[in-house]
């Protein structure tokens, strides 16, 4: 009798490697933000290639970049714009012996209405029925301040400081001085010429 014995390979949903921030956290209400996350598929596992990555963001006007790196090398990139990017399982399925990573960089407004916390980044895998694998999501969430940016292309106003003008200092003339001088010699000649006659 001959047992024949088939052997798959481990699946994994993605892990967050490392991610960042310009402008450093806390978010701006109406500023510009970008989050570059970094997934690994783990180690001795592949990623199913009937499964997708969907991601969302809560970021206004979202420009999104992808790139797939295999054992050190760039492989597949895309590109996507609005709320909601996706990745194709078959640019990820590896085998398992390689190093499969993939980086994600979003860059969008922080809504102008927020407040408590805005999620940048919402990673989850979805399986071939159209449904969520359990345990796959992963959140990237930050604290928004209640400081508005004005939007670019916005002027700001330039405040001007308001002119004071100050009268004239009053200055004596020295010829008026001389002036009032030479009348009261005068009038001492004229009392002394009368006093003598």
């Amino acid at each position: 009798m001959l047992l024949l014995l088939t052997v798959f390979p481990a699946a994994a949903s993605p892990i967050l490697a490392s991610e960042s921030f310009t402008p450093n956290p806390p978010l701006v209400t109406g500023g510009q933000q970008e989050v570059v996350a970094t997934f690994a598929i783990p180690s001795g596992t592949t990623f199913p290639k009937n499964h997708e990555i969907q991601m969302q963001t809560d970021l206004v006007n979202a420009r999104w970049n992808i790139q797939v790196i295999v054992d050190g090398n760039n492989a597949a990139q895309q590109t996507a714009t609005g709320s909601a990017a996706f990745i194709n399982g078959e640019i990820l399925a590896y085998s398992v012996n390689r190093d499969v990573r993939f980086t994600v960089t979003v860059t969008g407004n922080v809504p102008a209405s927020a407040t408590g916390t805005v999620t940048v980044l919402n990673l989850v895998e979805i399986d071939n029925t159209g449904s969520t694998v359990p345990g796959s999501q992963i959140l990237i969430n930050q604290p928004v301040t209640g400081t508005t940016v004005a939007p670019a292309g916005t002027a700001i106003p330039t405040l001007t400081p308001p002119q004071v003008t100050l009268p004239p200092p009053v200055t004596k003339s020295p010829g008026f001085s001389v002036l009032f001088a030479l009348l009261g010699c005068c009038v001492a000649c004229l009392a002394w010429m009368r006093h003598g006659q």
